[in-house]
């Protein structure tokens, strides 16, 4: 993953995947514009392992993030300096996700993404889908769902870490670890949705998870001294 070489910025092409334009419009009598991204909308699913309590998220190398690392006098050079730049500037740690480019529904996209991602087989039934936002306001204004499912080390069928030329490695952390994670002052190498994401865990699920550990304590130790 952090094996990069051979950096450096061209015009964009034509792209399936990001299609930039101006929008142009009159607000209160007075003629504005605002240079916009057109970009598909996408899924994020918190996946966490009830088999270990541990949050499983995705690591990957994002260019953007390691676009804004690099200076804009050192961006203007033919080849970026990977030994002043190195890759590790740019890696994210993440929910796993996806963007919808298939006629399926979200559910669908959705589990497809934590299998080949993540490697855990889920049924529709238990994605849950908790809301859904519009990220990136500034410049795309895209659409995501977000969901949330509970895996089991079973659920486990495939290697994960995503498919064709993606490079993705799964990364697991606990609940004192997530905690940690967002109140960190940063910079964060996570999208806010990402943030957003845990914290609604945190709110939401986390207790149920803490409680378990403690019962689980309290059955160990009453057992052990019941000998």
């Amino acid at each position: 993953m952090e094996d990069l070489k051979d950096v450096f910025i061209s015009p964009l092409p034509d792209s399936p995947y990001v299609k930039p334009f101006r929008f142009n419009y009159t607000q209160n009598g007075k003629q504005k514009s605002w240079d916009l991204l057109e970009v598909h909308d996408s899924v994020a699913i918190v996946v966490f392992n009830i088999t270990r309590k541990v949050m499983v998220f995705v690591k990957q190398f994002r260019p953007a993030i390691y676009y804004n690392c690099i200076s804009p006098e050192d961006r203007k050079s033919t080849t970026i300096d990977t030994s002043k730049y190195p890759a590790s500037l740019g890696i994210a740690l993440e929910m796993c996700a996806g963007i919808i480019d298939k006629d399926k529904s979200v559910e669908h996209i959705a589990q497809e993404e934590v299998l080949e991602e993540c490697g855990y087989s889920v049924p529709l039934s238990g994605l849950h889908r908790i809301t859904s936002y519009r990220s990136g306001v500034g410049v795309q204004g895209a659409l995501q769902t977000f969901f949330y499912c509970e895996v089991t080390d079973a659920m486990k069928t495939e290697q994960g870490g995503g498919v064709d030329d993606e490079l993705i490695e799964v990364v697991e952390k606990t609940i004192p670890e997530i905690e940690e994670m967002v109140n960190s002052p940063g910079p964060i190498p996570s999208p806010p949705s990402c943030l957003f994401a845990l914290m609604w865990f945190l709110y939401n699920k986390a207790d149920k998870f803490r409680k378990m550990s403690i019962n689980s304590f309290d059955e160990l130790h009453n057992g052990i001294r019941d000998k």
